[in-house]
């Protein structure tokens, strides 16, 4: 399996569930529409943006959440998804919707927009306190969104905590979010996924 991505984006939540399952996933990183060796990003992912997963038989699964389920799928002794049919699965999916929805395209995407208003800016931002409100209730006293062990929710949230961290939101207003970021900070599989696109990041800015 190919996983196309963009440094420190979206995609670094399958990049680190593709390392805490263990799988045999190739990063290709993507700059500007254009794969690693200079092909044209649109002819993997009509919509061009990331992450995309090209399978082994050549199909193309193309947003966040159904990519990271199939990850963890494809390795389900890891624990990053409950089984099918089981009602914690369905708590998955709505927690994985709920990030994608609420926190990623209502808050995130209006406040990195270029082209986004500085009233829409301000908008969303004013969303973040409701927000980690809501998410700091659902944590409780635990370090998992979903159950008691690490799943792809978590790996979607420690995602868009760094983006946080990045735009100097005040996550200590959220003592239950930012001990769950720091402690998940220290997961292997976050050290070693973000140590390879800040890398990137790095190289690029060269």
């Amino acid at each position: 399996m190919e996983l196309f991505a963009s440094p420190m984006a979206c995609s670094l939540a399958s990049h680190i569930t593709a390392l805490e399952a263990g799988l045999p996933v190739k990063v290709r990183f993507v700059e500007n529409k254009k794969t690693d060796d200079g092909g044209d990003y649109y002819q993997i992912s009509a919509k061009g943006y990331v992450p995309a997963l090209r399978l082994d038989d050549g199909q193309i699964l193309n947003e966040g959440p159904s990519v990271l389920q199939y990850l963890a799928d494809a390795a389900p002794k890891s624990g990053l998804a409950p089984a099918w049919g089981t009602v914690e699965r369905y708590q998955l999916i709505d927690t994985l919707n709920y990030l994608s929805t609420e926190l990623h395209k209502r808050i995130f995407y209006n406040v990195f927009n270029p082209n986004a208003a500085d009233v829409t800016k301000e908008a969303a931002r004013a969303l973040f306190a409701p927000t980690f409100d809501y998410l700091s209730k659902k944590l409780g006293t635990g370090d998992y969104l979903v159950g008691d062990k690490f799943t792809v929710a978590d790996a979607y949230l420690v995602t868009m905590l760094n983006w946080a961290v990045f735009l100097k939101v005040d996550l200590s207003k959220w003592p239950t979010i930012a001990a769950y970021h720091q402690k998940h900070l220290k997961r292997p599989s976050v050290v070693q996924a973000m140590g390879v696109e800040m890398a990137e990041r790095q190289r690029r800015a060269a």
